[in-house]
């Protein structure tokens, strides 16, 4: 059995070769020793960066000693709450700004997806190690520039998933008792709403710079009721509900079948149903992912009441001689792993930090990539794809066999039981993609490739810009 610190360790070292990577130290890098103060900023706290904040507070040894976010309300309540518990704190609306503070050896973000990398890549350069939360990238491009400049500059880089697993190794395609795994089901249900629906641009909150709020994204009018958090639904600055909260089953599904590479085909199908809402993201989306060598994986995500209809299958595995539950991060079937919660994650991070090992993490930069490409695949065949009849969509996946079949049908009826018509209403298909894991673009010759590669890389607005070259 392939331990996963030998897994990490090769394939980082294969990963840097094949970029053509030269390592190089950062500027004014300062190396933590086992017992120094290890000096933090926060970037982006009006959500889960909170939680980074009142956790990173928890940890011997570390000291929040500066905090960025482009909302002066909620910049200013921090800095106010840290006057009152004695705290000498430095607050920052430009994270370009931050970066300069020789006097901080790592930060913590929290923004929105599309800022992930940029920030991420800014701060390698500039000498900081950086936690970044899931899922780490807006497009699987800049996933593979952060990897790349973690690499470049040295610097440890912490996957921001607490849920992966501490323990997790490879699991083998071959078992003793059940054989060869052949298929491979997990899902997602979280209960959403509507974001509801605008009649025209809606105003900044006054208290937002949002030029830097928008960043890499393109510079347009807010057309939605929330500026904060319904971010998720539209594709220029969110990843949709596979980003948010699919990542979480995905990365562990990855990990308990020891996948180092991207799937080398992916089809997703799905819509927005029920929601008549300014969200552009699907709530009810089904991707079909074959790995080579590897099972097909078939992914359910519901954002619709799980009470009606029939219940999602669950994490489980075909095997050629029988079926089983998929094994969580322990190995023990279910089990979502010991170890955690996010203070335990932080804790890792920091204790990499102060040991200089890439291989003391327990979710480098790499494997968020790895795991963060699942929902681009997804995401990517899902918005490509055109409207077709339920019997249409049918005919397209049947040659994926009889379990693609059957979720189809389980995925329609709970939809049916939420009210979808499918005599009226039609799904977004997407179409099968092959993907050059090596190269990590889909292949062949069509116009529909060549849109879906386009939204593997994304564009940038000048001067937020992820660059060619890290």
């Amino acid at each position: 059995m392939i331990t996963r610190r030998h897994f990490l360790k090769n394939s980082m070292l294969a990963t840097t070769a094949a970029a053509g990577i030269t390592s190089s130290a950062a500027p004014h890098v300062r190396a933590a020793g086992a017992n120094d103060e290890v000096r933090v900023a926060v970037v982006g706290f009006r959500g889960q960066g909170a939680l980074h904040l009142r956790k990173l507070r928890e940890l011997s040894g570390v000291r929040v000693v500066a905090v960025c976010d482009v909302d002066r309300d909620v910049l200013d309540r921090e800095l106010k709450a840290s006057r009152k518990r004695n705290e000498k704190i430095t607050g920052y609306s430009d994270v370009r700004k931050l970066l300069e503070d020789k006097n901080i050896d790592a930060i913590t973000t929290a923004t929105p997806d599309h800022w992930h990398a940029l920030i991420t890549i800014w701060a390698c350069q500039a000498g900081k190690d950086v936690y970044v939360e899931k899922p780490i990238s807006h497009n699987l491009w800049e996933g593979r520039k952060m990897v790349e400049a973690a690499r470049k500059y040295k610097r440890i880089v912490q996957y921001g998933n607490h849920d992966h697993g501490h323990h997790t190794g490879p699991m083998q395609l071959e078992t003793e008792k059940l054989g060869k795994i052949q298929v491979v089901w997990s899902s997602l249900n979280r209960m959403r709403k509507s974001i509801g629906k605008v009649a025209g641009p809606q105003p900044i909150p006054k208290s937002v710079n949002y030029d830097l709020w928008t960043g890499p994204a393109p510079l347009t009018a807010l057309w939605r009721n929330r500026l904060h958090y319904d971010w998720h639904w539209d594709w220029s600055t969110g990843t949709g509900e596979m980003g948010n909260n699919a990542i979480y089953p995905l990365n562990e599904l990855r990990l308990a079948l020891g996948q180092n590479v991207l799937p080398r085909r992916v089809l997703s199908l799905g819509g927005r149903f029920t929601f008549d809402d300014d969200g552009q993201t699907p709530n009810s989306q089904l991707a079909l992912f074959q790995y080579d060598p590897g099972p097909l994986v078939i992914f359910e995500l519901r954002n619709l009441p799980s009470k009606k209809g029939p219940k999602t299958i669950g994490a489980k595995m075909k095997c050629a001689r029988g079926e089983s539950r998929l094994p969580g991060p322990s190995g023990k079937p279910g089990d979502r792993g010991g170890f955690t919660a996010h203070k335990g994650h932080l804790f890792n991070f920091i204790s990499a930090v102060r040991s200089r090992k890439v291989s003391d993490l327990r979710a480098d930069i790499l494997e968020g990539h790895l795991s963060t490409a699942l929902v681009h695949m997804a995401n990517t065949s899902y918005r490509v794809g055109t409207s077709h009849s339920a019997a249409e969509v049918r005919d397209a996946i049947k040659d994926r066999g009889s379990e693609a079949e059957e979720t189809l049908g389980r995925f329609q009826e709970h939809l049916s039981a939420n009210g979808v018509d499918f005599s009226k209403s039609q799904m977004v298909l997407g179409p099968w993609l092959e993907m050059d894991s090596d190269r990590e673009q889909f292949v062949g010759g069509s116009d529909v490739v060549g849109r879906a590669n386009r939204l593997l890389r994304g564009s940038y607005r000048k001067p937020f810009v992820v660059p060619e070259q890290v």
